[in-house]
């Protein structure tokens, strides 16, 4: 009998391997587009702060990385992010950390064409340390400027809004 489910998962494990591997989609295609370095202009609370943010396709073309540094409030801040689409959810996916805190956003969402907007949804740390909700906008103003804007908690007004320039 141990002979014979040694086989099964040989013959099993062999199909796996055997089956097309998966390859990035349109929609990591839109993603792609993204990659390069972008000075960023982050407003806040009445302040303004200058950055920069890389992004570059990784994990096999499946996950935009993405880097931000700046300064907030007169100390060095560094975020990062993965983005991508889960083919599963038919969604948009992103987690994103920062050096404000040990906890992520995890957010998920649609992208308009034609308005050439993705939005997203999800959860993350509220200012007060607990699960809030967030909620991301960002337009595609041209092939190299786009604005994000984020909603934490039902605020009507953004929390902040950060605009990218693609450094040429």
């Amino acid at each position: 009998m141990r002979s014979f489910l040694s086989l099964v998962a040989v013959v099993l494990a062999g199909s796996v391997f055997a089956q097309e591997a998966l390859k990035p989609g349109k929609e990591h295609e839109f993603l792609k587009t993204m990659e390069g370095t972008w000075e960023s202009t982050m407003k806040m609370e009445g302040a303004e702060s200058k950055g920069t943010t890389t992004y570059k396709m990784d994990l096999g073309g499946f996950w935009l990385a993405s880097t931000m540094e700046s300064e907030m409030f007169g100390q060095k801040w560094t975020g990062k992010g993965l983005e991508g689409y889960c083919p599963i959810k038919k969604k948009y996916v992103t987690i994103w950390t920062d050096s404000m805190g040990p906890s992520p956003v995890v957010m998920a969402g649609d992208y308009d064409a034609a308005k050439k907007t993705l939005t997203m949804t999800g959860e993350g740390p509220g200012m007060d340390g607990k699960v809030a909700k967030y909620k991301s906008v960002t337009e595609h103003t041209g092939a190299d400027s786009m604005k994000m804007s984020m909603w934490i908690g039902d605020g009507k007004d953004p929390m902040f809004t950060v605009s990218y320039k693609r450094k040429k």
